[in-house]
């Protein structure tokens, strides 16, 4: 099956669609044009690959039947879909992604006749459109003016909490909300609590560095003071060489990966470019505790410990992208450590008013899982094969909007039952009036809520006077938007990171902690500790429609109980679901894996990783048989060499007493696996 749905940015002022036609413009295809995403049969993919197929492609498959409709369709190139990655290509076939190949044709040929063509070939499994994804609306950040950072900055509510030092903390009710902010005229529209817990959650972990999460977005300004020593690193690869020196599929890929450009460069300062990266990136990670900017979820305490973000740019400026672009994008951030998949972005929902949206999207999983097969497999790739099975987590979270158009149902890909979608909240637990809610919505978080806040727009108010600013999210911003550096974004698409920043800092605190999870425990404890904001749903909500674009004119209303049980699990909780991590029947403590060698190879472990206050200790390890094996102490790890073929049974020994055994396996490599 084939089909083609609009999506979009989980921003109320962002969506993607898939090429509408308006008053002066040329038709321009949802899709496309001249190629298709094909996953063959395992043996014809085999064959095309012997067949020598390169990055670049080949020209033929090597298969009769294949090769009989190729020649008719004018077909010039074969490309596999996901470029080799030697150090994870043994999983990628076991995940049968090697069998995608993007199929190039002549562009006068129609998409559709061409589907059909190979969708009738016994070697074809399946068959994909390459739908394009562009931005229809151009992204609203409401800069944060000079004259309110100062005003924020020495406000005395900036001392509310001792936990960071952060000048705008003050102004951030998303991460600590005293239920003191928004008040007019004897009219409150803040309540305590109405945040993401952090404080408490701060007391048990700010974060950990080798946790990283993947933000699928525009680029992300690497450079911002605020971000920059929280960037994911690859030390591996150099910046803007030609060459893939870590042989990953991907030149010059030091701080992820512009798969728009197909490029290692990381853009984020065109001529249309929102910010929207940028911003997500703040509310995760920005740093915490420097003395200067924002507090983040999981931005440390300012001595290096936040978590990381991955840039794996799908977005640039006015620039269409692809679903193949994007599920690279997702593979990648798998193969190269990132354990949660932050994505503000989506299908419409399938209940969504056509009238406003257009054709609406996929209505149900199967729906979904038919049309969209490229996107299920990269997306179980990840859930199933991001982490480690001797780490915190074994497997990945991915995390989505649940989309802005008021809909009684979260769009796809989110509300698939593997991951996470997220529904937005203003700052007293009532739903953001753009939300989408209901089937397939499985949390809450802060995403603000300007049309809600319409009412109290004063000029003396340090949190914000100007539409866009009131009750939105501040964070992080590129200079070319926001001089200061910081601003203000609403929608599903802010609220997401808020999941996306928990789920990862309750990863930081298992790893302190030295336990094992599997991703399906975590994001099931995130959803049991959620706060219930039913009692909140009730009687009517008032707001003006599109305020910040046209003003406020005739106030409108939704009736709250419709959203009761329809906000997923509740409000995200930090404080509760770190408690959780913490709880004696949850996860399994950390073991020193079972190691794997070649002979005279050498692999090395730190064995601090594996053991609760591990940096605090000293190691011994004593190997059974050391005509197999050797092992020496250097700088904090300990080297395994191989000796000869053979398996042996060790002990690592901490200073505290606390003692684990594992297998030593020596094997003979061939270059290109094992014997």
């Amino acid at each position: 099956m084939i089909a083609a749905a609009m999506l979009s940015l989980g921003s109320c002022a962002d969506t993607i669609d898939n090429g509408g036609v308006g008053e002066g413009q040329t038709p321009e295809a949802p899709y496309v044009e001249g190629e298709l995403m094909v996953k063959f049969t395992p043996e014809v993919a085999d064959v095309i690959e012997f067949a020598g197929f390169t990055r670049g492609g080949a020209t033929r498959s090597g298969n009769v039947n294949v090769d009989k409709v190729l020649d008719v369709i004018g077909s010039y190139r074969l490309e596999r879909v996901f470029p080799v990655d030697k150090a994870n290509e043994e999983r990628t076939r076991t995940s049968g992604l090697h069998q995608w190949y993007v199929v190039g044709f002549d562009a006068s040929q129609s998409v559709g006749e061409v589907a059909r063509r190979l969708s009738a070939l016994g070697e074809v499994q399946t068959v994909d459109l390459n739908r394009t994804i562009k931005r229809a609306y151009d992204s609203k950040a409401v800069p944060l003016s000079p004259e309110k950072l100062a005003a924020i900055s020495s406000s005395v509510a900036q001392t509310r909490t001792a936990a960071q030092n952060d000048e705008l903390l003050a102004a951030q009710w998303n991460l600590i909300n005293r239920g003191d902010m928004f008040t007019n005229e004897g009219a409150v529209k803040s309540v305590k609590d109405a945040d993401v817990q952090v404080e408490k959650a701060w007391e048990r972990s700010t974060g950990d560095n080798s946790v990283v999460v993947a933000v699928l977005d525009e680029g992300v300004w690497i450079k911002h003071p605020d971000l920059k020593d929280n960037i994911w690193t690859n030390d591996d690869e150099v910046i803007s060489m030609d060459e893939d020196a870590d042989g990953n599929g991907y030149k010059g890929d030091v701080h992820g990966y512009n798969f728009v450009n197909d490029s290692g460069t990381i853009t984020w300062n065109g001529l249309y470019d929102s910010g929207h990266g940028s911003h997500v990136a703040g509310v995760i990670a920005a740093v915490n505790n420097n003395g200067i900017g924002v507090s983040s979820i999981a931005g440390g305490d300012g001595s290096g410990n936040g978590v990381r973000i991955m840039v794996c740019q799908i977005f640039s400026g006015n620039t269409a992208t692809s679903l193949l672009a994007t599920m690279r994008a997702i593979k990648y951030a798998a193969d190269n450590g990132a354990v949660v998949l932050q994505c503000s972005w989506g299908y419409v929902s399938g209940a969504a008013n056509i009238y406003d949206w257009g054709e609406a999207g996929f209505a149900t999983q199967e729906q979904w899982e038919a049309g969209s097969p490229l996107e299920k497999d990269a997306l179980d790739y990840f859930t199933h094969n991001a982490g480690s099975p001797n780490g915190p987590i074994e497997g990945g979270i991915a995390v989505f909007a649940s989309g802005n158009e008021s809909a009684a149902a979260a769009g796809f890909p989110g509300a698939a039952k593997e991951y996470v979608s997220v529904a937005a909240t203003a700052a007293d637990f009532t739903p953001a009036v753009y939300t989408n809610y209901g089937p397939g919505t499985t949390i809450s978080a802060p995403g603000g809520d300007q049309d809600y806040y319409w009412d109290y727009r004063y000029e003396d108010n340090i949190y914000g006077s100007n539409y866009g600013e009131l009750g939105c999210i501040l964070s992080t911003l590129p200079l070319h938007i926001a001089p200061t550096g910081y601003g203000y974004m609403e929608g599903t698409s802010m609220a997401t990171p808020h999941v996306a920043g928990v789920a990862a800092l309750g990863i930081s605190y298992a790893t302190q902690l030295r336990k094992h999870f599997k991703a399906e425990e975590l994001q099931e404890l995130l959803h049991t500790t959620a706060a219930s904001i039913d009692k909140y749903c009730t009687g009517r909500k008032t707001y003006c429609r599109y305020v910040a674009d046209i003003g406020p004119l005739q106030p409108m209303q939704i009736n709250l109980p419709d959203y009761r049980g329809q906000m997923g699990s509740g409000q995200v909780n930090a404080a509760a679901f770190l408690a959780a991590i913490a709880g004696d029947d949850a996860g399994v403590a950390m073991r020193f894996p079972n190691v794997y060698v070649a002979v005279q190879g050498a692999v090395a472990f730190v064995p601090a990783r594996y053991f609760k206050d591990g940096e605090k200790l000293t190691y011994t390890v004593k190997i059974e048989d050391e005509s197999v094996a050797t092992c020496t102490n250097e700088d904090g790890r300990v080297l395994f060499k191989g000796v000869k073929a053979g398996a042996t049974s060790a002990t690592i020994t901490a200073s505290n007493g606390e003692s684990h055994k594992f297998n030593i396996t020596v094997r003979r490599s061939t270059g290109n696996g094992w014997l």
